[in-house]
């Protein structure tokens, strides 16, 4: 039987970058939610709702499918920090995180068209940021251009420069989409990586 289609709920081009890896034909069609966290909620909740919100959303307009969402919130002494969106607000952010460790909180969610099923897991990612001087800041930030990253740390380019570690069971979770627990997911949705 062959497998149902593949869905990534999304218009990040990271996101489309690591699921291509998995060597899986997949499209992607953007969910167009809003991303605004509840007053009260957890990092880890809003994560969460927003990677389930997402995937709910493109499954209806795909019945049948399998439909991946993701998002990514960071926090910092239990504050959330999204995407900043302007030079300003990614300096201030950076400089906020400079020298200290913040939590990256990736959700995932796998919605099963076939049955209304879905999977979802949080992979948390504890990165260290580099104690960095304004100057670099600017300057990381007047190349890199993060500004649709959550913290402004765009690891998988320069961003990697203002880090000093990531701990992470997942080592694509700070990208944005967490390829070992998609896998897991996908295998138990009886999609097969390896015809043996």
């Amino acid at each position: 039987m062959p497998n149902p289609a593949l869905i990534l709920a999304s218009s990040s081009a990271y996101r489309r970058e690591l699921l291509s890896r998995l060597q899986l034909p997949f499209t992607a069609d953007v969910p167009d939610i809003d991303e605004s966290p509840l007053p009260g909620e957890s990092p880890s909740a809003t994560a969460l709702r927003l990677a389930r919100e997402k995937a709910a959303a493109v499954a209806g307009r795909h019945p049948g499918s399998l439909v991946i969402g993701s998002d990514q919130v960071a926090t910092l002494d239990h504050l959330q920090i999204g995407k900043p969106g302007s030079h300003a607000n990614a300096l201030a952010q950076l400089q906020l995180m400079r020298g200290r460790e913040v939590v990256f909180h990736t959700a995932l969610c796998l919605w099963d068209g076939r049955d209304g099923s879905h999977q979802v897991e949080d992979i948390q990612t504890v990165v260290k940021f580099r104690d960095l001087p304004d100057a670099e800041l600017d300057a990381y930030l007047r190349i890199e251009q993060p500004y649709d990253c959550a913290g402004s740390a765009k690891n998988e380019a320069l961003g990697i420069a203002i880090l000093e570690r990531i701990d992470s069971s997942d080592p694509t979770a700070l990208t944005g989409l967490p390829l070992i627990a998609l896998t897991g997911m996908l295998r138990k949705a009886g999609i097969q990586f390896f015809n043996v």
